[in-house]
């Protein structure tokens, strides 16, 4: 009897310590499953901040590209149209010659030689200019395609018979455009 009661109390003993295991196992399981848990929410995150800072990086990167082309193209235009200002400096020089011109008679009006030679001059000089202008792409604003208020300026209305309404009846003063940018309009008196 005593032999079976050792046997009996090793064997509730083997139980307990089997289930201490099994609840020992249990709960180093369930530790794990937490901690995996815990780790895989926390990669989770750690993903989820990534593609955030990534998403950031890639826009101001993007950001920065389009600075960078903005700058270059106002670059650019700097320096095509660098000589702008100067080239509408020279405008009233121009007028001034054209103006000369037309104030000296010619020999039809009875101009005497010392005349026609001043006149011979103003209009080489003006046709330097003329050239030198084509040259840097300053052009005379057209007034033969009739009225644009993008390159004409309306000073005045006039009645006119040979003209229709809007149309371009006199060139008060000449405009000019410096490559595609206007630099001067076109002073203009157009028909009612």
């Amino acid at each position: 009897m005593a032999a079976e009661k050792e046997k009996k109390r090793k064997e509730e003993e083997m139980k307990r310590e089997e289930e201490k295991k099994e609840t020992s196992v249990s709960e180093n399981e369930e530790r794990v499953s937490e901690s995996a848990e815990s780790e895989m929410s926390e990669l989770k995150r750690c993903k989820e901040e990534l593609e955030a800072c990534e998403d950031k990086y890639l826009r101001m990167h993007a950001e920065f590209e389009n600075i960078k082309k903005r700058m270059e193209r106002e670059k650019e235009k700097s320096v095509a149209y660098a000589q702008e200002e100067f080239a509408r400096d020279l405008l009233p020089v121009m007028d001034s010659l054209e103006l000369a011109l037309a104030s000296i008679p010619t020999a039809e009006e009875g101009a005497d030689e010392h005349l026609l030679k001043l006149r011979e001059g103003v209009q080489l000089t003006l046709d330097q200019f003329v050239k030198t202008f084509e040259k840097h792409h300053i052009k005379v604003v057209d007034i033969d395609e009739g009225f644009d208020p993008n390159f004409h300026d309306a000073v005045m209305q006039v009645e006119s018979e040979e003209h229709e309404s809007g149309q371009i009846v006199q060139v008060l003063q000449k405009g000019y455009t410096y490559k595609e940018r206007l630099l001067r309009p076109a002073m203009v008196s157009v028909a009612k």
